[in-house]
């Protein structure tokens, strides 16, 4: 089949099945239940100061004054495997969400790097930053090996101080050979890659995350940064889990990264096993100020 041809009929089939309320992950053993938005935690005070809800018309653009885009298949650091694109083949909006879709497909991106997959990867970077404060998002992820659902940020002087100088805070990833795990991970200089100080949550009972939404979120606070799922706090980092010498980065304004990626060092590649497409369905993104 033509690759563009077979995009064009991968997005309509997205928008049909999220229409009909389906799912384009297999059909799981377990049905974990859906989870209620999470109110802001620690600080009482707190007042949303940014979201975006995704309630655009279906087959809409994510809204371009509060998301842009990496794009293009360099592996990112990581090895991964998809070409990222700001096409509605792999980001849209539908039903309410942001769907993020990864695809198998032969395709080259505007820098000339020829990839087996696509998918997207979007950004508030240069629209909006925060320092401190609770910043959550309600997300059913993807589910098979060698996929990468993340939602994270890092520090709005990457360009300036570079990685991982600038600061990375992983609100949550998740790994297809793990499906009922995630991983909230901070990195800096000295703790960085598989150095990062990192916790786990796992679902009880067997349910994968795949099988329905969660609130993914991060309290962060002065010296303190604390991870939750669905406001259980399952992990807190301070200046005092630093190796010795290490400096704590976590103070100033960091950006906001939603993203599926396709391989990768640490999640390995897709199996045969693997089914295309996958989609991560975001129904918020929501950022709570310190307040007070």
């Amino acid at each position: 089949m033509n690759p563009n041809l077979a995009s064009v009929m991968a997005a309509i089939a997205l928008g049909a099945l999220l229409l009909a309320g389906r799912s384009l992950n297999p059909p799981a053993a377990k049905s974990s239940p859906v989870s209620p938005s999470a109110a802001p935690g620690a600080n009482p005070a707190a007042t949303l100061v940014w979201s975006d809800e995704f309630n655009a018309p279906d087959g809409s653009a994510p809204d371009p004054k509060k998301w842009t885009y990496d794009i293009g298949g360099k592996g990112w650091g990581n090895n991964e495997l998809e070409s990222y694109t700001g096409r509605r083949q792999n980001v849209a909006i539908q039903g309410g969400n942001l769907v993020i879709q990864a695809l198998k497909e032969t395709y080259t991106g505007p820098d000339g790097v020829a990839r087996d997959y696509t998918s997207a990867r979007l950004k508030t970077q240069r629209l909006f930053t925060q320092k401190y404060g609770r910043i959550e998002a309600r997300i059913k992820i993807p589910y098979g090996q060698g996929l990468w659902p993340a939602f994270w940020m890092l520090g709005d002087d990457i360009d300036r101080a570079g990685w991982p100088a600038c600061g990375e805070i992983d609100i949550f990833e998740n790994i297809g050979r793990e499906p009922s795990i995630i991983h909230g991970t901070v990195h800096g200089p000295g703790y960085s890659g598989g150095k990062g100080i990192s916790g786990a949550y796992a679902l009880p009972g067997g349910y994968r995350f795949a099988d329905g939404f969660h609130v993914f979120s991060v309290e962060w606070q002065p010296n303190q940064v604390t991870f939750l799922l669905d406001a259980n706090a399952y992990k807190t980092v301070t200046p005092a889990d630093l190796p010795p010498g290490a400096k704590w980065v976590f103070d100033h304004p960091f950006f906001i990264i939603l993203n599926v990626a396709v391989g990768g060092d640490w999640p390995g590649p897709p199996a045969a096993s693997t089914v295309f497409p996958q989609t991560m369905q975001v129904d918020y993104v929501r950022d709570y100020g310190q307040g007070g």
